[in-house]
């Protein structure tokens, strides 16, 4: 005769329950960003993203690539202004190598919630990142693998493309990158921040274990300045992003769906 309110007692803490998880799922909902915007590095082009854009498709994210065309920083920030542009809300801002100078100061666009850095520069404002690289020099900064055309554009020898940026992808896929590199105007990296949105916006940081283009130190001192939420990924080459799609995706979602905060 005990078993009937003992039976609704039970029924009613799962409903409870149910209910209290149905509630914080909704504010997990709330609280996610679904536009992530994609914006690659030097000696590269948005393609390198595919595994990155297939996981957070997959999961129910809106992407957009940025195509910067590497003719001048200006222009690499306007293109992905352009992209921040036709948002239709809230997004987080990813940037690889390179591209984390560009998101810096792109970032400061009230569509950006948060800013993301895979194995990338993040200088702050009146800084530039070939200076900042000098703070813990890499393996490429060292070696004879940058090349200048004529007309002051930089690119990397395809012969040493794969030691220097992409050692942990198969020769054959190292190859085609080398081969499809974009050049990048060597005045890129000399280019001096106005605005850096990570010192008002949340940021993460992915450290590359084996990076031999950014120096993972310097990676880990970026993150440690800017207050970022950091991991890192033991033994990933400088194309992290293309070479650990799960790992990279993860901390974009990790940064879609954290409560926005005030970074500084």
């Amino acid at each position: 005769m005990f078993l009937t309110p003992m039976l609704s007692i039970k029924s009613l803490c799962i409903a409870l329950l149910l209910s209290t998880c149905c509630a914080l799922t909704a504010q997990n909902e709330e609280h996610r960003v679904r536009n992530i915007v994609l914006v690659h590095g030097a000696w590269a082009d948005g393609s390198g993203w595919k595994g990155v854009y297939d996981i957070l498709v997959k999961d129910g994210y809106n992407i957009s690539i940025v195509q910067e065309p590497e003719t001048s920083f200006r222009e690499d920030v306007a293109a992905t202004k352009r992209i921040l542009a036709q948002q239709d809300g809230p997004c987080i801002l990813v940037g690889h190598s390179y591209g984390g100078a560009v998101i810096t100061e792109a970032g400061t666009d009230p569509s950006v919630a948060g800013l993301v850095y895979i194995a990338a520069h993040m200088p702050d404002v009146g800084e530039n990142e070939a200076d900042d690289g000098k703070r813990f020099p890499s393996d490429l900064s060292k070696s004879t693998a940058i090349k200048k055309t004529a007309d002051g554009f930089t690119h990397l020898d395809p012969a040493q493309f794969h030691e220097f940026f992409a050692a942990d992808l198969s020769d054959e896929q190292a190859a085609f990158m080398a081969r499809s590199q974009v050049l990048n105007l060597a005045d890129n990296f000399k280019a001096v921040i106005t605005a850096a949105a990570w010192r008002s916006k949340p940021s993460w940081m992915l450290v590359a274990g084996k990076d031999r283009a950014i120096n993972p130190d310097l990676e880990r001192w970026y993150a440690e300045r800017a207050k970022s939420h950091k991991v890192e990924v033991p033994g990933a080459s400088h194309a992290v992003y293309v070479s650990r799609p799960k790992e990279v995706a993860a901390l974009i979602e990790n940064a879609a769906t954290t409560e926005p905060t005030t970074q500084h």
